[in-house]
């Protein structure tokens, strides 16, 4: 079977509506949203606290309620909303030569399979926390060792027990967002952990041990301690509890952008994209976190309304400036910019640091030359994006070498 469509859109969460509320009615054509869960509104719809909507919808909703707002947005629009349906690969073309469409995707549903032709696609499939197997954690393999999505979806979605003392491992917001589900479940976070020197954000729980790595995890059938090392001196303890939490570590659900044939960026390990989120295959687009693992829910929504002018333009692959970072820095959102050209969403750069700055200082310079300059008013931490305005890099020579985003 053979679907056409004007734009498919893979992934329902907060960029994908929101890319198909922005499109659905102004194409010549269906534009289809295809999401792998069998509800759509991705993170947010299990993430039942308030904190969502306020860049985008002007107003503070909880998780599930921002997710339904999307929704019924998306569907007043005209967009088809489809659940269950994974897409499993790209039939035919798979090269970057290939010319701005059709694009043809392979679905799998309870359906059955087929194949969904459109002339543009809009990759909006986030990101995730590493697992523990990917983050290489030694010591016993009990039951009650979760990622922050993990523990929403049994507390939120499922209504399931997950123990009474819980450590989490990370002190940034996600962090919190585990806290107040534990506290949700009757579940009390004993201790904070994480390697940084400081917290990332201010939370209100204590204690927290800064400094310090999660050596390994013991118990049997259930967790029942962790055992935790002091990087200043070595020193090794262990706390009690039956729940470890897995906070942050974020990496972008990439595999349908690698199977594309992509250009990743190597530090983010999402889709290289320019200004209106067009990637390196002309007709493919990208949007929200799969970009910029990983930022609130509601800029990623703003992603899905930004790259909608570029599908509109039906315009071809990515170009422009590079953009590229000098340490603390690790990466920066969209890698390629056209000075003069259209901003990117919000007027924002967004970049990732490993070390906290409290005021800082911006600096751009491309083939030798100071482009830009800003002092900041909000601090730089990791943990969370870090948003420059674009006009530090709006002098930049279209016809010059990268522009390299340095951190004083």
């Amino acid at each position: 079977m053979n679907e056409h469509v004007r734009v498919a859109i893979v992934g329902g969460g907060p960029a994908g509506l929101s890319a198909a509320a922005a499109l659905a009615g102004r194409v010549d054509g269906p534009v289809l949203v295809l999401e792998r869960e069998s509800a759509l509104g991705g993170i947010p719809r299990h993430s039942d606290h308030l904190g969502y909507g306020l860049r985008d919808l002007s107003t503070v909703l909880s998780g599930p309620s921002y997710a339904d707002r999307l929704i019924r947005r998306a569907a007043a629009a005209g967009a088809v909303l489809e659940t269950e349906a994974m897409v499993t690969g790209w039939a035919g073309e798979r090269t970057l030569s290939g010319s701005a469409g059709p694009h043809k995707l392979e679905v799998t549903s309870p359906r059955g399979r087929r194949t969904v032709t459109a002339a543009a696609v809009i990759l909006a499939t986030g990101a995730r926390e590493r697992p523990r197997p990917a983050r290489l954690i030694p010591g016993d393999r009990p039951a009650g060792v979760y990622t922050t999505g993990q523990l929403q979806q049994l507390v939120h979605l499922h209504r399931a027990p997950v123990g009474r003392r819980a450590v989490v491992v990370g002190a940034e917001l996600v962090s919190w967002s585990a806290v107040l589900t534990l506290r949700a479940a009757g579940c009390r976070t004993v201790l904070l952990t994480t390697e940084l020197a400081r917290p990332e954000v201010r939370l209100p729980v204590r204690p927290v041990r800064t400094r310090t790595r999660l050596a390994a995890i013991h118990g049997h059938g259930r967790v029942s301690t962790v055992e935790l090392e002091d990087l200043r001196t070595g020193r090794r303890s262990r706390v009690d509890c039956d729940t470890v939490v897995l906070t942050g570590d974020w990496i972008p659900d990439h595999e349908l952008a690698r199977a594309a044939g992509l250009a990743l960026d190597p530090a983010s390990l999402g889709p290289v994209v320019d200004a209106g989120l067009r990637t390196s295959r002309p007709g493919v687009f990208a949007a929200g976190n799969l970009l910029h693992p990983v930022d609130t829910a509601d800029v990623a929504a703003l992603d899905g309304r930004h790259v909608a002018a570029a599908v509109l333009a039906g315009s071809g692959a990515a170009s422009g400036v590079p953009l590229a970072v000098e340490e603390p820095l690790l990466w920066v959102a969209p890698q390629l910019i056209v000075p003069g050209g259209p901003p990117p969403a919000r007027n924002r750069l967004l970049l990732w640091t490993a070390e906290h700055r409290r005021l800082p200082r911006v600096t751009a310079v491309q083939d030798g030359r100071r482009v830009g300059a800003v002092r900041l008013p909000w601090p730089a931490a990791p943990g969370r994006v870090f948003r420059v305005p674009y006009s530090l890099v709006r002098a930049a020579d279209p016809a010059g070498g990268p522009v390299r985003l340095a951190l004083g």
